[in-house]
């Protein structure tokens, strides 16, 4: 299958495969990664630097010609004394070559066929161009930013650079996230800028950077590199032997210049389709805000019923992201809190008057490596929503069996400190939890014969319950946001009768449950679709 039938023909695989991302923040929806086009673009750099993109041409120099005059060219500049003797790195074996090259095409390492980290001989008078990580691009056209600089301030302590070099990023993350340049149009034609890159600087008219830049992108090249990092977490790097040494397909120069012209046009294509995708996932987000705004602003049941019709007529176009499916839940909740998803009316009155609170907010024990039977819950057992045991560490404590710390069945849990996202957010404890104590930037509420817990933990979770303590949260910037035992009991609450509560919860809950069944069969699609992108390319570069 040609390349062209390769990437028009899964059209539809390639902008169909999209991967949601949560993302914390109020009113923030989760990111969005266009998985299928990622995938696309990896193919296209795997059939470039194997080959087959492009037709071979018979008539192209073999690159075997090419890099016998690359030598002689490197001879000659050390023969005049213009280049240092670099050293020369060994043929390639075999056992180094993990693909068949096309006819005319050679295998050769960078540092045979140009300059690594070379430096720059100028005038400290001149201004030349100052370049740090964050000017670098990840661009397959190796763009980058700069500003104008003395030679005299960048000559030392910084990596050197000139018009015509090829440089990649040697540390994680830039270099996974394939940071690189060919640097351009430079003042003075030279450059200096961070150290964290590895920099090759071809001779000249021998071959074409862009296509080496090709090489430095594609995804084989990236994997062995990141395979080859030294150093400790956070501070890893490609050493330079790795850089210089890999081997790298060498095709003839005249294909080298179709390559790229053709990769060009294939990213441009790429371009295109995330444009495309991205316009119709905003109109579809648009289309479910519209919806589900009328749908909450509904004034009674008999409107919820009328908005829900038009909803559940497109429910299975509506709903197929789990941003649409995130708003779903909240517009649940939200209905409940006012009444339209089980109609009641009556007055709103404080919290405060169905809640007994702990005598005091959790507290901080002592924390220990080895287990005492005891534990203290993380804020992060309950920013999702269920109390998740597993967010706990082992605490030594000094608690009587009877303390208002354990954690006991129809407990609320609210935490008053947090992120300023997650100040607010509760969980109700559906069953009694022996040796599970809660922390200090917690809250316990515990409510009264009227009310019963799962409402109460609903109508907390509403957006208008959630907003009231937004807004009265304390702390000043770089301290952490909290709320107080006063604003959870000034929360105004409208509450019915006990069984209108309770067919409240029995409604929710399977509403909720739809939600997740969506949630399950989307993520199913989408690790088919991406599955199936991945079975593409894997197939495509065999």
């Amino acid at each position: 299958m040609s390349a062209r039938e390769l990437i028009t023909e899964h059209l539809d695989l390639w902008t169909g495969a999209v991967t949601h991302k949560s993302s914390a923040g109020r009113g923030r929806n989760g990111k969005i990664e266009l998985t299928g086009i990622k995938k696309l673009r990896e193919l296209i750099l795997e059939l470039a630097v194997r080959g087959k993109l492009v037709e071979q041409d018979p008539n192209d120099e073999p690159a075997s010609v090419l890099l016998e005059r690359i030598a002689e060219e490197k001879a000659r500049l050390v023969k005049e004394g213009r280049i240092r003797k670099p050293r020369m790195l060994p043929e390639i074996t075999e056992e180094e070559m993990p693909f068949e090259l096309p006819e005319g095409w050679s295998w050769a390492r960078l540092g045979n066929i140009s300059q690594i980290n070379p430096r720059n001989d100028a005038d400290d008078e001149i201004i030349a161009s100052f370049i740090p990580m964050p000017m670098i691009t990840t661009s397959f056209h190796g763009e980058h930013e700069q500003e104008a600089r003395s030679w005299r301030e960048i000559k030392k302590g910084y990596t050197h650079f000139a018009d015509g070099d090829i440089a990649i990023a040697k540390i994680t993350p830039c270099f996974e996230n394939s940071k690189a340049a060919v640097f351009r149009n430079l003042e003075s034609g030279i450059g200096a800028g961070t150290t964290e890159l590895h920099v090759a600087r071809p001779y000249e008219g021998t071959l074409n950077q862009l296509f080496i830049l090709l090489c430095l992108k594609s995804p084989r090249f990236l994997s062995n590199g990141e395979n080859k990092m030294t150093g400790s977490a956070g501070q890893k790097r490609v050493p330079k032997d790795f850089f210089a040494g890999e081997p790298l397909p060498f095709p003839p120069l005249a294909e080298q210049n179709r390559i790229v012209e053709k990769v060009d046009e294939l990213m441009a294509l790429c371009d295109r389709l995330e444009q495309q995708v991205g316009d119709q996932l905003e109109a579809h987000e648009v289309l479910v805000d519209t919806l589900l705004d009328a749908l909450i602003s509904s004034a009674d049941a008999a409107e919820v019923a009328k908005n829900w019709a038009r909803i559940a007529e497109h429910f299975d176009t509506l709903f197929t992201t789990e941003a649409s499916i995130d708003k779903l839940k909240v517009s649940t909740l939200d209905l409940a809190a006012k009444g339209r998803l089980v109609p009641f009316y009556k007055d709103e009155k404080p919290l405060k008057k169905i809640l007994s609170f702990g005598p005091r907010n959790g507290f901080s024990p002592k924390e220990c490596n080895h287990a005492t039977g005891y534990k203290a819950l993380k804020l992060g057992a309950t920013t999702k929503g269920k109390l998740d045991l597993n967010e706990s560490k082992n605490v030594e404590v000094d608690v009587d069996n009877s303390s208002h710390l354990w954690l006991r069945h129809g407990d609320i849990l609210i935490q008053r400190g947090n992120a300023s996202s997650h100040v607010g957010c509760n969980v109700m404890i559906s069953e009694d939890h022996p040796g599970f104590i809660y922390p200090d930037l917690m809250m316990k509420i515990r409510v009264k014969e009227e009310a019963d817990p799962r409402f109460i933990s609903l109508y907390l979770s509403a957006p208008k319950s959630r907003q009231f303590m937004w807004k009265r949260m304390t702390g000043t910037s770089g301290t952490m946001p909290k709320i107080s035992k006063k604003v959870v009991e000034a929360i105004p609450i409208a509450l019915p009768d006990m069984a209108t509560q309770q067919a409240t919860i029995e409604k929710v809950d399977e509403l909720m449950a739809l939600c997740d069944q969506l949630k399950a069969r989307l993520s199913e699609v989408g690790e088919t679709r991406t599955y199936l992108a991945e079975a593409v390319v894997e197939q495509a570069v065999q």
